[in-house]
């Protein structure tokens, strides 16, 4: 690593849980609980004191119903004193990352010596709306809105799925579905791959997943993986979203997960003081 500044910020811990599928393991835990599964074993890894810890930064997106403040109840959850503040941040599927934006730009300016930031959602467990219940419904029948799909997955702007954007994209830069559905697999291959091998063991906390009846589940592997993937099988699937002449289908798209990640940042001057080895430094970021 090149020479440090005393107002650097460096990632001196991460950690995850295990991606869950939608519908799978991990339904039942809200994000704030997933939030602090991972900021709490972020903290752990770094060796450090939770009352060092200046701020957490956390992205959320399907908020509805998670109550108040979801990065503050996870950072509670994951045992940091009340002392230390919290901010929620939704920037849709950017939102992790600016939160570790967010956190470098704090620490850059003195602001702060020492940041949780990361991301956490569980978009299995998010609920269904009836936005016209509250003063009753005269006559006809009620719409059940899916907050997944309109918090998470639906532009509140432009008014499309999100799954229409990626066939804009393709469109506009002649990806086609070929080269999508060779993506897909590649990725998928790798990941089995890496998952077969260990690769993933280091960054993942594994959870305990309570029962109904007693028994303890360790979940420890990312569910999302297909471990039989390959292009041939993709190409006989159906197009999700624009149905003459799309590209996008539910094999090539991105799945929807549930999960969180956290980082601890710092600035370098004060992981010198703690003896803390930096593994990254925050060198600069864009956006658009």
């Amino acid at each position: 690593m090149t020479q440090l500044h005393d107002r650097d910020a460096v990632i001196v811990a991460a950690a995850r849980t295990p991606i869950g599928k939608f519908g799978g393991a991990l339904t039942a835990i809200p994000a704030p609980e997933l939030g602090a599964h991972a900021i709490r074993a972020a903290i752990q890894r770094a060796g450090i004191d939770a009352a060092t810890v200046d701020e957490t930064i956390m992205g959320n997106v399907i908020g509805a119903g998670l109550g108040q403040a979801p990065a503050r109840q996870a950072a509670l959850k994951a045992g940091l004193p009340d002392s230390v503040g919290a901010l929620t941040i939704n920037k849709v599927c950017g939102s992790g990352l600016k939160s570790v934006m967010l956190a470098a730009g704090m620490i850059r300016a003195g602001d702060a010596e020492v940041v949780v930031a990361g991301g956490m959602e569980n978009m299995s467990a998010a609920p269904y709306l009836l936005p016209q219940a509250r003063f009753g419904y005269r006559l006809g029948n009620a719409e059940l809105v899916d907050a997944t799909v309109h918090d998470g997955l639906w532009c509140a702007v432009e008014c499309h799925h999100m799954g229409m954007s990626a066939e804009w994209i393709a469109a506009e830069y002649g990806i086609t579905r070929e080269a999508q559905d060779a993506f897909s697999a590649r990725s998928h291959q790798r990941a089995s791959a890496a998952q077969n091998e260990g690769r993933f063991t280091r960054e993942i906390a594994p959870i305990e997943i309570p029962g109904k009846k007693g028994q303890v589940t360790r979940f420890e592997l990312d569910e999302p993986v297909r471990h039989d993937s390959d292009a041939r099988q993709l190409a006989g699937l159906r197009l999700a979203f624009k149905q003459e002449g799309g590209t996008v289908t539910a094999g090539n798209a991105p799945g929807i997960t549930d999960g969180a990640a956290a980082l601890v940042v710092m600035s370098a001057a004060r992981a010198g003081e703690l003896g803390v080895r930096p593994l990254a430094r925050i060198g600069g970021y864009a956006q658009s």
